[in-house]
């Protein structure tokens, strides 16, 4: 849990660094530019707020692995709901009021996360989870959407190394298998969940893994 906070707090940062010229760049987010992510941030922030506040008294039905679905046709944006966040996204006009919104919204989920019982059971999508399962889980969330970030953006700071690691060491358990260690961390998120097409070096080292991916989580 203090991993999600400390990724998400980097992130966060990592926003509020941007110009208003870099909104309108592109992220490595099909079909998305920065705003657009930086929208779906807010919308992700809403979501762990609403999450933590959703109490459940089952037995836990997912963890932080098997909260994710995992498909292999990468998104190209043109899903109904991506198309939704590119509106609701051009209607702030200005950069500054993204910028208001998910700080506002995000350090109050940040702080939400930080009170959290661990073994709390919260609800989400009809399923149950811990609160520890929960945003262990968004860990991967965070260090995938700041690669997206600043995918384009070679000045702005990127994702922090322990959020790399934390956020591949979930992505090997949910493919269940290890990249190559030669592969760097932000080279295994990038190669296994399809935001970049391995070279030919590295789907010789990947070996059988090469043909099951990518892992397009949802």
């Amino acid at each position: 849990m203090d991993l999600f906070a400390r990724s998400w707090t980097a992130l966060l940062a990592a926003v509020a660094d941007l110009s208003d010229e870099d909104f309108a760049r592109p992220s490595g987010c099909a079909g998305w530019l920065v705003r657009d992510l930086v929208c779906h941030l807010v919308i992700d922030a809403q979501d762990v707020l609403i999450t933590l506040v959703t109490p459940a008294d089952t037995e836990p039905t997912r963890d932080a692995v098997s909260y994710w679905t995992v498909a292999q046709t990468p998104p190209t944006g043109g899903d109904p709901l991506d198309a939704l966040i590119v509106r609701l996204a051009a209607a702030y006009e200005e950069p500054w009021l993204l910028k208001f919104h998910l700080d506002d919204v995000g350090s109050a989920a940040g702080r939400a996360a930080r009170l959290a019982d661990p073994d709390l059971r919260v609800s989400t999508q009809d399923e149950v989870l811990t609160a520890g399962d929960y945003l262990s889980a968004y860990v991967l969330e965070w260090a995938l959407h700041h690669l997206d970030l600043v995918a384009h953006l070679p000045d702005a700071a990127g994702p922090t190394a322990e959020a790399l690691a934390g956020a591949r060491e979930l992505l090997e358990r949910i493919a269940g298998a290890a990249f190559p260690s030669s592969f760097s961390d932000t080279a295994a998120l990038l190669v296994g969940t399809g935001r970049r097409a391995p070279t030919d070096e590295e789907k010789a080292q990947l070996g059988s893994l090469a043909a099951k991916l990518p892992f397009v989580l949802g």
